[in-house]
Parts: structure tokens; sequence; C-alpha cells
């Protein structure tokens, strides 16, 4: 039996990484690079809680590709649907 780990599915999200996919989603296709702390003020997070939440996003099959982008007066983050 093999015990590598599978990517998480946006059905194996919480409830906090859920709100920042579905945030991610809708605005996807009008930009490209999102800082965590703008993220948070949209969604009702810290950004640091956006930040330890998008490990999720980054390693699993949710229809968005997330890729750390730069650290610059907070993270940003390249989103592509």
């Amino acid at each position: 039996m093999s015990t590598t780990p599978t990517a998480a599915t946006a059905t194996d999200l919480n409830e906090k990484q859920r709100r920042i996919l579905r945030y991610l989603r809708t605005h996807a296709g009008e930009r490209t690079y999102f800082k965590s702390r703008l993220i948070a003020e949209e969604v009702g997070l810290s950004a640091k809680e956006v930040g330890a939440n998008m490990r999720a996003l980054l390693d699993g099959d949710v229809g968005i590709t997330v890729e750390k982008w730069g650290y610059s007066s907070g993270t940003t983050w390249k989103v592509t649907a």
C-alpha cells in the first residue's frame, strides 16, 4: 500500500481555505497578482491566516494555480485560472 500524499481537492479544504479559494476564483480573471493583506481584508481573515491557509491551495487540485511570488511589503501570490 502506498503512503504517498495526494493533493487536496476543493472538497478537502477547511472553511477559511474555501473562502480564500472563492475569492481567488472570482477575481483571477480580472488580475493575476494578489497580496495576502488584501485577500485578508476581502475574506475577513488576517494576512497571517491567509498565508497559513494558502499551502492547501498551492499543493491542491483546486482548479487554479497558485505560486508564492514576492515578499516586498507582504507576500504576493500569482494566481492563474
